[in-house]
């Protein structure tokens, strides 16, 4: 059966290639032969090839094994008698280039004959050499693999010994399906056998270039143990798994675990990949999982694998704590990247919850779920408070973790404390790094020793501000603090009504921020007055453009006055300068800044223009790409914009729309791909490459997930369902049928969010937050 669908695989290949072919050069406009429809379409073969490979890993790698005759057979071996009859019912001939192609396929002896490949021809070349193509998702990476496989990354290919026959390119064994094993390949896994060995024995000698080519063949640096494992499942099961709004539950289980996880449906196999303790992990969880649907799970002793918390809830608040649906449950996971499950079976006794995940989210969702039942029974976080503080102390990989608590005197204090719907505890939260949550009337925090001491400090400022003006001292020397110097007639329209925009700036970045003034003085004189900045180094840099950014707009070249274009060179973190002209400013912007976030969201970048003047910060790699998206975006206004290689990104899709959908992907004035764009986080654009031949490209440092939201496969997966409805809308005239109406109907966008962005939280997070009640004694 598996040399069956290994045949079958191959047929399947070539229907593929054939089919997507004249699909194209036939412009869809014409039927088959006989006058009927189209049988079948790209997405139904695609389906068929991933259930063919799936059935054939689940027995083994996907290439074989030679037969006891295949052994012998010369590699110049030809049958002028056999012939094969291929009988083609497409409206096109056969492409006289695929014979050649073919060839090359087979001798890719050079860089360029593999960019010249299809991605379907590379993959087989990397299965033939018993090479795993698993990571690889867009043409570049099979192209960058098969380089290094192949050795065409730079370094010169092995010499043909004299005594070997050199063999012809048309010979039978380029093409035969008995090549897989052959003594070359043999000698080639040998050569790279040994030079690992080399390189265990000189590490510091190639650390360089195994750091520089990291990026270039994704998939090729995996751990020892990193392997595939596959779960034949039933179909309860694998509803179970699929619970949930686009197939949240595997993503979950994928989250927790940080293993590579896919549900094959039609096949009913679960396959995940990762490392012996990832894969140990994915499975536990998703068993789990499967068995809620009968009742509570037991919980045993080998389910402890380091990742696991009980906690004992009363049985007068489980209800509260789940929630309607075990709502609250999925919000406190969603948040903070866990699983959570009650495994006890006799309600009128104490309910154990188990909480999987790793020792940050576990403390996390730990105490969330202690703030909600102290709001109900209160007084019960002090029976459990020594367990809760003493669990997990020094096992993180700082060997410094640890839990400090607070006393709040009042009412008043808390109140302070949490802020508007939480805010002042977010801000807290995430400018130091720690986990801070207020159980009753005390603040417990989490961390690392320099997250819970910055998080004492913090605390410290916020009710110094109470008493009057703040000043840090020695705030030069400290690695978490930024300095802005404001002018006194912009203090106002920065802090904004009630502290408003800066409120704003804090939720939006993650930061702490206040005005800061010496005992006796006002700021440094001059007109201006002094803003802190606390957080890690990335907010900071944030926050601070968004207020330079503001200024500029008050105090026109207060920042920009004498400033040149800047390109830094440094790897690690720094910023970059552009310079605008006035025409060029308003169409990067966009409407209420659309076009500027897009462009700082698929780049991964920190882009704010101040003035006419735009600040790109980030590592290099980001910079650099912000700075080509932005010259990729001023040249759509000049014409079509033509990008030819693509072979060395990692941050591209590339999508082949049909001419007669072009229209209807992009929509007016490109609005349909301003509303993809806004719902995935992604910059698209259509663009021409070498052959002047136009298509869609979708960047985005996120490649997403095959059924979550964000990400250049969230984007593909919008722009193929459009194409599918238009094309069925176009066969459905052609047949006479009635058809709807060309007009665009309403697109529902996602219950979840209107747009997705990374740096989107959780609204849930602060969830009894009013019920937490809890000064100034750290204990």
């Amino acid at each position: 059966m598996r040399r069956l669908n290994q045949i079958g695989l191959r047929f399947l290949h070539l229907a593929m290639n054939w089919l997507t072919h004249t699909f194209v050069t036939s412009n869809h406009d014409q039927a088959m032969i006989d006058g009927s429809a189209w049988p079948i379409g790209i997405q139904d073969i695609n389906n068929d090839l991933t259930s063919v490979v799936a059935a054939i890993q689940s027995s083994g790698s996907l290439g074989h094994m030679p037969t006891a005759a295949g052994r012998h057979v010369p590699h110049n071996f030809r049958r002028p008698d056999l012939r094969i009859a291929i009988v083609s019912l497409c409206v096109n001939g056969p492409s006289p280039e695929r014979g050649s192609r073919r060839g090359m396929a087979l001798a890719a002896s050079k860089w360029q004959d593999l960019e010249a490949l299809s991605a379907g021809d590379i993959r087989r070349l990397l299965t033939r050499e018993g090479v795993s193509c698993r990571g690889c998702i867009e043409k570049g990476d099979f192209v960058r693999l098969a380089a290094k496989t192949f050795r065409l990354d730079g370094s010169q290919p092995e010499e043909a010994k004299p005594n070997e026959p050199e063999q012809d390119e048309r010979s039978p064994s380029c093409g035969s399906i008995r090549s897989d094993w052959s003594e070359e390949a043999l000698r080639a896994k040998a050569n790279d056998a040994k030079a690992q060995k080399e390189a265990k024995r000189s590490p510091d000698r190639n650390r360089r270039r195994r750091d520089d080519s990291r990026d270039l063949s994704p998939g090729s640096y995996k751990p020892r143990d990193w392997s595939v494992d596959s779960m034949k499942i039933s179909a309860d099961d694998a509803a179970a798994l699929t619970f949930g709004a686009g197939g949240r539950t595997v993503e979950r289980i994928q989250r927790v675990s940080e293993a590579e996880v896919e549900l094959l449906d039609k096949e009913l196999i679960l396959e995940v990949r990762g490392t012996e303790l990832q894969r140990r992990r994915a499975k536990k969880y998703a068993n789990i999982i499967m068995k809620q649907r009968m009742g509570p799970n037991m919980i045993t002793e080998d389910f402890e694998d380091g990742d696991l918390t009980i906690l004992c809830v009363p049985p007068d608040v489980v209800g509260y704590v789940q929630g309607q649906g075990g709502m609250v449950l999925r919000s406190i996971e969603e948040e903070w990247g866990t699983l959570m499950v009650f495994i006890d079976t006799d309600l009128s006794k104490a309910q154990r919850l188990a909480l999987f995940g790793s020792i940050r989210g576990r403390r996390g969702s730990e105490l969330k779920v202690l703030s909600a039942i102290e709001t109900k029974m209160g007084g019960y976080f002090a029976s459990v408070r020594d367990s809760v503080i003493s669990r997990d102390k020094y096992k993180d990989p700082t060997g410094t973790w640890g839990t400090d608590t607070m006393t709040f005197r009042d009412e008043g204090e808390i109140s302070y404390a949490l802020g508007k719907q939480g805010g002042t505890r977010k801000k807290l939260e995430r400018s130091s790094g720690a986990i801070v949550q207020y159980v009753g009337m005390v603040a417990v925090v989490s961390g690392t020793k320099s997250e819970r001491c910055r998080v004492r400090e913090y605390m410290k400022w916020l009710f110094q501000q109470l008493e009057g003006p703040v000043y840090v001292a020695g705030w030069e020397d400290r690695e978490d603090c930024t300095v802005v110097d404001i002018p006194s007639d912009c203090i106002g329209y920065i802090t904004g009504n009630r502290r408003a925009t800066l409120g704003l700036m804090e939720e939006e970045w993650g930061t702490l921020m206040f005005f800061m003034s010496e005992e006796g003085g006002r700021g440094r004189g001059g007109g201006t007055e002094r803003l802190a900045i606390f957080g890690p180094q990335r907010p900071r840099r944030g926050s601070e453009l968004k207020v330079m950014s503001g200024i500029e707009t008050k105090s026109p070249g207060f920042f920009t006055r004498g400033l040149r274009e800047k390109q830094s060179e440094r790897r690690a973190f720094d910023t970059d300068r552009m310079i605008f002209r006035d025409d060029e400013l308003s169409y990067a912007l966009g409407k209420d800044g659309a076009t500027r976030k897009k462009l700082e969201l698929a780049s991964g970048a920190i882009l704010q223009y101040v003035g006419h003047v735009a600040f790109i910060a980030g590592t290099l790699k980001e910079r650099r790409r912000c700075r080509e998206f932005v010259n990729w975006l001023l040249q759509q206004r000049r014409g079509s914009v033509t990008i030819t290689d693509l072979t060395r990104r990692e941050d591209v899709t590339e999508v082949k729309i049909p001419d007669s959908c072009k229209g209807w992907v992009t929509g007016n004035r490109g609005s349909e791909l301003r509303r993809m764009e806004q719902e995935t986080g992604t910059f698209m654009f259509m663009a021409l490459d070498s052959r002047g031949d136009e298509r869609l490209l979708i960047f985005s440092t996120y490649a997403g997930t095959k059924t979550g939201l964000g990400g250049r496969r969230h984007a593909e997966r919008l722009v193929n369902e459009m194409i599918d409805e238009k094309l069925r809308s176009d066969m459905d005239r052609r047949g006479g049928r009635r058809s709807r109406s060309d007009s665009r109907r309403p697109r529902r966008r996602s219950s979840r969010s209107p747009s997705w962005s990374p740096r989107a939280r959780s609204r849930s997070r602060d969830r009894g937050d009013r019920g937490d009640r809890g000064m100034r004694s750290w204990d």
